[in-house]
């Protein structure tokens, strides 16, 4: 049952209750081990048995497998620690990046770990899950505020042992709160996993009705390719690049006007008209209207992250793409949209783009090359009825994905109301 709290004491983490305590990990810990990465020098080291993580492996998640594993030599040489499955583990090296700043992990097995991993080991009186839970919901912050370097940014062993923790007054209401997090954690890995078989499956429907391998009931005709230019609406505007930036000036940009896509827009099948965030002058517009995007227009990035694509919708009048992009305006006589961009999507999934693109250091993908991307050249009908079965997979796919989102959202609700006391669940 859920009692509310009636008195409060502040700390550097706001309020909590009166009951709860603010301690420094050296309080509540036996011990630290940061653990060692045996000489490269010795191959034979890497062809054992043993589990060996690195940070890159400390993903919010428990441990049942090792990238690379090493011999009872190598541990022994190395005076590594083989560490107790259960134990926790965050990383304390290379926090100045977004995906190490603190990242986390529990073993599910037996293993040891290199110099970037430190594990703790905690007091009988504390969760080892609720630190887990804890170390999630603020590791960042504490990294932010406690490592220490310049270009690499790193924990020493001292400061480790001086980061803060809350705790609740008793185990019970640890593992109370940990149980909880990690309840609504399986939920949330269960249904990931459940979007990542739906999306492999598309991908092998894909591959049957995109190549003609396995053909829809009453269509028997010859399958051949085309190039995408075939199925444009017009032969010299209908797949054009953006503008160059020296073409936009600093007065071309307003609070509210024309939008402006630009790659990071490409997340889903259609643009998020309350993600276009940038705005030009609509008299800027008309002189740039050669790069202006409209309602079923495809756009698709020629740099970077090559091929990812999208839609414009209709609740987008008209906007401007930037000069990483290029738009597509197909011949609805000849061609489905949404058949056309499953064909595109899958080019970009086979790495189509990649070995197609010029360039050296940073590939780009020319008019040219997008011009020439094989399409099927089927009946239009056809096309309608293989988009309608990829376009109800993707729907599935992004129900469940909406889901996600919002489990994922309770879930940091959740840390933010269990982990500060504000409901008590013992």
């Amino acid at each position: 049952m859920e009692i509310k709290i009636k008195e409060n004491k502040t700390t550097e983490f706001g309020l909590i209750p009166s009951d709860w305590q603010m301690k420094e990990f050296q309080d509540v810990m036996t011990g630290f081990f940061s653990g060692a990465t045996p000489y490269r020098g010795r191959p034979e080291y890497y062809k054992g048995q043993i589990n060996w993580i690195t940070s890159g492996e400390l993903n919010y998640n428990i441990i049942t497998d090792t990238i690379e594993k090493i011999t009872e030599e190598a541990v022994r040489n190395t005076n590594l620690k083989i560490l107790p499955k259960g134990t926790f583990l965050f990383a304390i090296t290379g926090l100045e990046a977004e995906g190490t700043r603190g990242s986390c992990a529990l073993t599910g097995i037996d293993a040891t770990t290199n110099q970037s991993c430190m594990a703790l080991f905690p007091f009988e009186s504390l969760d080892v899950k609720y630190l887990y839970h804890y170390y999630v919901w603020k590791g960042k912050m504490l990294a932010l505020r406690y490592c220490q370097g310049t270009k690499q940014q790193s924990y020493t062993g001292k400061i480790a042992r001086k980061l803060p923790i809350i705790l609740p007054p008793t185990k019970s209401e640890q593992t109370a709160i940990a149980t909880a997090l990690s309840d609504t954690d399986a939920l949330i890995e269960n249904l990931e996993k459940l979007i990542a078989k739906k999306r492999n499956i598309k991908q092998g429907v894909m591959q049957e009705l995109l190549t003609g391998r396995k053909r829809l009931e009453g269509f028997s005709t010859e399958w051949r390719y085309s190039t995408l230019s075939k199925f444009v609406a017009d032969k010299k505007f209908a797949i054009v690049d953006g503008p160059f930036g020296s073409q936009m000036k600093v007065q071309d940009f307003v609070e509210q006007g024309i939008p402006i896509v630009e790659m990071e827009h490409l997340k889903n099948k259609f643009l998020e008209p309350d993600k276009l965030d940038r705005y030009i002058t609509h008299k800027k517009f008309e002189e740039l209207i050669r790069s202006s995007v409209f309602p079923d227009d495809i756009i698709i990035s020629k740099t970077g992250s090559l091929g990812y694509i999208s839609i414009v919708p209709s609740s987008i009048e008209k906007a401007l793409i930037t000069s990483r992009l290029a738009k597509i305006t197909l011949d609805k006589k000849k061609a489905n949209i949404s058949f056309v961009f499953q064909c595109l999507a899958r080019l970009r999934e086979i790495e189509y783009w990649q070995r197609t693109a010029q360039g050296g250091t940073m590939l780009i993908l020319s008019i040219a090359n997008i011009s020439h991307a094989p399409i099927p050249d089927i009946s239009i009908y056809e096309q309608k009825e293989i988009a309608d079965i990829l376009d109800t997979m993707d729907n599935d796919i992004e129900r469940l994905e909406q889901i996600l989102n919002k489990y994922n959202m309770i879930k940091q609700g959740m840390m933010q109301a269990l982990l500060t006391g504000k409901i008590r669940l013992v």
